[in-house]
């Protein structure tokens, strides 16, 4: 796996491609000197878990043949100063399934996605506690 990194603007802005040509942008917030035009590496992390987690979730669902209308995802990182870093501590995902699903295997297949298969949320897990939650037809189970 390879990424290319290429800067746009005299600040960090920043173009980012993959081996597969897709491309993203990257930025620093303007109270650390960038423009805001774009999600911040630390954002991007976020993203990746919200990701990780979905592919993994809808797969495993799917599979069950559960029938999902809606899925949506909200990732909250919680950051603390270690030395001149300011890595993720905790991290809480929160997923809303809309769709004729079992409570049990919608939980099952985010308890798979966190504990085995997200390669995401396994490469921060050494320093981050990640915690879940599902939220099923706008119930928490």
């Amino acid at each position: 796996m390879k990424i290319t990194l290429n800067r746009i603007n005299n600040d960090y802005h920043f173009q980012l491609k993959n081996e597969r040509g897709h491309i993203v942008e990257l930025d620093s917030r303007a109270e650390f000197g960038g423009n805001d035009l774009a999600p911040s590496p630390m954002e991007f992390l976020l993203m990746g878990v919200a990701g990780c987690s979905a592919i993994d979730v809808i797969s495993i669902l799917k599979k069950q043949r559960q029938e999902i209308t809606s899925y949506k995802t909200e990732v909250e990182g919680i950051r603390e100063q270690i030395e001149d870093a300011k890595p993720f501590k905790d991290i809480t995902v929160t997923i809303f399934l809309e769709g004729n699903i079992n409570e049990e295997k919608a939980l099952k297949a985010a308890q798979l996605s966190f504990e085995k298969y997200c390669s995401v949320s396994k490469t921060l897990e050494p320093t981050a506690k990640i915690n879940y939650k599902v939220v099923l037809n706008n119930k928490e189970i």
